[in-house]
């Protein structure tokens, strides 16, 4: 739907996992708001919750720390795990990858007091990489809810997150079936949008598209001498009109669509597809500066909304999901924690996963 002001690609997820986290995968019952009820637990379990609170990817990262509370507190309500309630521990990992590899050394550090089972968190794929020889040094367990480019297998990181081929391959044929073949390229400096935006110049390059433009700017970045002059080489290259791929993360995005709406340019000739927007970060960047133009998801909010298909699609574990985020943290419409959206909804299925194949090993050692 050319139109719709937000575009879902429902696709599956690829991961890398243990053969018995397959397992509980497959076996996996999207959970129910539970009750909470008094349980005389046996003990304490910790998990690691590592997420920017800070700096420029708070804007996306907070909301996951929700989810995982959320996914935290069903399971205790339920009478924990292996008998033990489970402890969140919360690091911020303030948009600094060295913060993020501090914070994972003293999550997998046995002698330290904030040692944990298994580690939730990072968005980027800078933060990500900073933190993966810490857990693989220590043989401990990542599970990370974010896209990423791929080109990466580690028995110690769990990825539910998208690859390329299950958001932004899709997203470009689509565009080039409806919305053009001229791409100009834009992101964030680090390894995602660069890896990505590489796999993109390759489709296009087979498909019959064409890029006329590629920049970055460093993450955080929100300058106007630096925002600006990118904005002005899209409408000299593009004077008629091109797609913009946006791999842009963080508040960054802010300052970008509100000079690129300032410059006078719009969805009609100048459609912005986002891989790093999702419904959370539409309030804080206004709805009016991301009218009719596009994001490629997994999961979005909306498809709580969709018929349910026999033997098909059901979008009942959607509704759920949103129904009891909302009741633990919506307050009104205009607040961005009555909103979910697919990096929440990965993260929250993330700990269910590990609860259950924590439960299904019987005991919460990795190597089981």
């Amino acid at each position: 739907r050319e139109r719709q002001n937000v575009w879902q690609l429902q696709t599956g997820r690829r991961t890398a996992m243990s053969s018995l986290m397959k397992f509980a995968l497959m076996a996996c019952i999207w959970p129910r708001l539970v009750q909470a009820t008094d349980w005389t637990y046996t003990g304490e379990a910790k998990v690691g919750i590592l997420h920017s609170l800070s700096g420029t990817m708070a804007i996306s990262e907070v909301t996951l720390v929700n989810a995982d509370l959320m996914a935290i507190n069903e399971i205790n309500a339920a009478g924990g795990l292996l008998g033990q309630k489970i402890v969140p521990i919360i690091a911020d990992g303030a948009s600094d990858w060295d913060v993020f590899a501090a914070e994972a050394a003293k999550f997998t550090d046995p002698s330290h007091p904030n040692y944990t089972h298994a580690v939730f968190g990072c968005w980027t794929s800078a933060s990500r990489k900073s933190v993966l020889p810490v857990f693989e040094a220590a043989n401990h367990m990542l599970l990370y809810p974010v896209q990423y480019e791929g080109q990466e297998c580690s028995k110690n990181i769990f990825y539910t997150g998208a690859t390329p081929n299950q958001q932004s391959e899709p997203a470009v044929d689509w565009l080039l079936r409806y919305r053009g073949s001229k791409f100009f390229l834009v992101g964030s400096d680090y390894v995602f949008p660069r890896t990505s935006n590489e796999i993109t110049r390759g489709q296009l390059a087979a498909l019959g598209g064409t890029v006329v433009g590629e920049r970055y700017i460093e993450l955080g970045d929100k300058r106007d001498s630096i925002v600006g002059p990118i904005v002005q080489e899209i409408k000299d290259k593009c004077p008629e009109g091109c797609v913009i791929m946006n791999t842009l993360n963080g508040d960054s995005n802010v300052r970008f669509f509100h000079m690129f709406y300032d410059a006078g340019l719009r969805a009609e000739t100048h459609p912005i597809m986002s891989l790093s927007i999702t419904e959370t970060e539409i309030s804080v960047i206004g709805v009016q500066y991301l009218e009719n133009h596009y994001a490629a998801w997994n999961f979005f909010q909306a498809i709580k909304d969709n018929f349910p298909i026999p033997n098909g699609f059901d979008p009942q574990p959607a509704k759920d999901f949103v129904s009891n985020y909302r009741a633990l943290y919506g307050r009104d419409g205009e607040n961005t924690s009555f909103l979910v959206n697919d990096p929440m909804e990965a993260a929250y299925i993330s700990v269910h996963l590990w609860a259950q194949a924590v439960s299904l090993a019987g005991t919460f050692e990795l190597e089981a």
